[in-house]
């Protein structure tokens, strides 16, 4: 068979006069290399895809550091997705003023997953591969956050009727409030008032009449519970990430509010917002396991703070003439160690400073987040072999002028140039890995002569990379 060109050209093939003939003409087009048109289609898209993506994501990196004039709203959730829509419908019906709504998902179950991805731009969400607990998908989300204010929610909330705009008026106030709590109808502690409803249909009117700005409502509490807290960025970066060590919930909330009153920052009960608290629905969820939760998390809670509110009154005495002054964490945070947050850099922390570790270290280095990493100062490179002699030094035969030391009533004390500061436990101890300096044996005496610093906390416990 040959073929035949027709008036337009373009070449016609001769219809086969058997199926042998057919099978050659196809076996001559595979040879000649021709592709089905689907599958050019397919390979365009795809490459047109794979550019825009790279796109998108070096777009993302240019603009994260940007911030908006808003609130950033963080729903940590774990299979309750009812309560979760709820939740989210009831801040889109309430909530006038900017606001972003951050849902980090701890691996639900029940479809949590498909309706954020349903929800399109309105919401945006992570997906965790594993249950981090309140505190791990809270961390998730402030760090995605990226609001001038931040603002953490349970998620079997019903927000009310201008919750938003008062909490931020409370807030706004003064500098020296450091976090923000509404009163409810749910909750442990001095936040849960009576209300005079049984019937849900009739919280809004309740939450209505309620919320009328009034600053004479606003009280100064010592703890504020973590159904709802809102705080300016500006404390995020001071006080940086919840402990996750605090397993699936219960007392990291206390654990922040320690660290933001060690700042000098109060908190403040704003009893003109009200919003209405199914009450502790994942944690109700662990039926028999709940005890034992709540059990281990006391526990952790002690190991690290022992009794907090000395320390908060130390650290208010030691900055009594200018109350408030301490910026961020690291002023309780040791000095002499190594670190390391995201990348492969080793920092030794000394003077205020942070220095790039040149070389291999023999002893272990403290994982921290990137957000405790920047708040010191980036220095000159220092050798390992450097940092190998500072740490281990010990100074003259008269006494120690880097390391630990102990009395003998079994107090801790790191030695900072000669500045003593107290190491408030041995979890502390341990989790800057000072019990691997050199230790001794001192009087009170002894003590005495040196300064007294401010005393030593625990960093944040890190279960992911941020």
């Amino acid at each position: 068979m040959t073929a035949e060109r027709t008036k337009a050209g373009r070449i016609k093939h001769p219809k086969p006069s058997s199926a042998s003939d057919a099978s050659k003409i196809k076996r001559k087009s595979r040879r000649k290399g021709s592709r089905p048109k689907g599958d050019v289609r397919l390979a365009k898209f795809q490459t047109g895809y794979d550019e825009g993506y790279r796109e998108g994501v070096h777009s993302g990196i240019q603009s994260y550091p940007t911030l908006f004039e808003g609130t950033s709203i963080v729903i940590p959730t774990f299979n309750q997705l009812n309560m979760l829509m709820q939740c989210i419908d009831s801040i889109m019906e309430n909530t006038d003023l900017p606001y972003e709504i951050i849902v980090v998902d701890n691996a639900s179950s029940d479809g949590t997953a498909a309706y954020l991805q349903g929800l399109g731009g309105q919401v945006r969400y992570r997906l965790l591969d594993q249950n981090r607990g309140f505190a791990g998908a809270i961390n998730s989300g402030m760090m995605m956050a990226k609001g001038r204010t931040i603002l953490l929610l349970n998620n079997d909330i019903l927000v009310t009727d201008n919750w938003l705009d008062n909490l931020l008026t409370c807030l706004l106030s003064d500098e020296s409030i450091g976090m923000v709590g509404p009163v409810t109808n749910y909750i442990s502690g001095d936040q849960k008032i009576n209300v005079p409803y049984d019937d849900i249909a009739d919280m809004p009117r309740f939450a209505r009449e309620n919320n009328v700005s009034d600053p004479s409502r606003w009280c100064q509490i010592d703890r504020l519970t973590g159904f709802c807290l809102l705080f300016r960025r500006e404390l995020f970066e001071g006080i940086g990430y919840f402990d996750e060590g605090f397993e699936i919930g219960n007392f990291e909330d206390d654990d922040y509010n320690i660290r933001v009153r060690l700042l000098g920052k109060n908190l403040v009960m704003a009893q003109d917002t009200f919003i209405h608290h199914f009450g502790s629905v994942s944690m109700k969820a662990l039926g028999d396991r709940f005890q034992e939760v709540n059990d281990r998390n006391q526990v952790y809670f002690m190991d690290k703070w022992h009794n907090p509110y000395e320390w908060i009154d130390h650290a208010r005495q030691h900055d009594e003439l200018n109350l408030g002054s301490l910026e961020h964490v690291a002023s309780f945070y040791p000095e002499q160690i190594v670190v390391k947050a995201v990348g492969a850099n080793y920092y030794w922390i000394e003077h205020g400073k942070r220095r790039v570790v040149e070389g291999e270290i023999s002893f272990p280095v403290v994982r921290i987040s990137q957000v405790d990493l920047r708040r010191w100062p980036l220095g000159e490179p220092i050798s390992s072999g450097e940092v190998e002699k500072r740490w281990r030094s010990s100074g003259d035969a008269t006494g120690m002028e880097t390391g630990v030391v102990t009395l003998p009533d079994e107090k801790i004390f790191h030695l900072e140039n000669g500045i003593a500061r107290r190491v408030i436990s041995k979890a502390v101890l341990q989790a800057w890995n000072l019990h691997l300096k050199p230790t001794k044996t001192i009087t009170p005496e002894m003590l005495s002569e040196r300064v007294q610093g401010l005393p030593i906390i625990s960093p944040p416990l890190l279960r992911q990379v941020l």
